[in-house]
């Protein structure tokens, strides 16, 4: 099995933080907010990320950054479960995105038949 992305099953608050694209000290931050998010701690007491801390970091995320929510409401949310809460991209709005990019494609294909 290769040690890239899909393959780690642990990583570094350093990693995580790249991978979600937010400074460290954020997630830390966060981890004091959020009770939903509890990374483990190895030996030495450093933080790691599993990847599914990573997915409720990313979910976070966008719901503070994309969404528009405040700590405390998307804490609510968060609280209410994860039935309500899409911490994925919606799958109606990616659906939109490809209808738009194949009609744009079409267009194109018209102009240079």
């Amino acid at each position: 099995m290769s040690k890239g992305r899909q393959g780690k099953m642990y990583y570094s608050i350093s990693e995580a933080a790249k991978l979600v694209g937010v400074e460290p000290y954020v997630m830390r931050f966060w981890e004091k907010e959020f009770p939903q998010l509890k990374p483990r701690k190895n030996r030495a007491g450093n933080r790691i990320y599993r990847p599914e801390d990573i997915k409720k970091v990313t979910g976070i995320k966008r719901l503070l950054h994309d969404e528009g929510y405040t700590i405390e409401g998307a804490r609510k949310l968060l609280k209410q479960g994860s039935q309500t809460v899409n911490l994925g991209p919606n799958s109606d709005e990616v659906k939109k995105v490809l209808r738009e990019i194949r009609n744009e494609l079409e267009n194109l294909i018209k102009l240079f038949p």
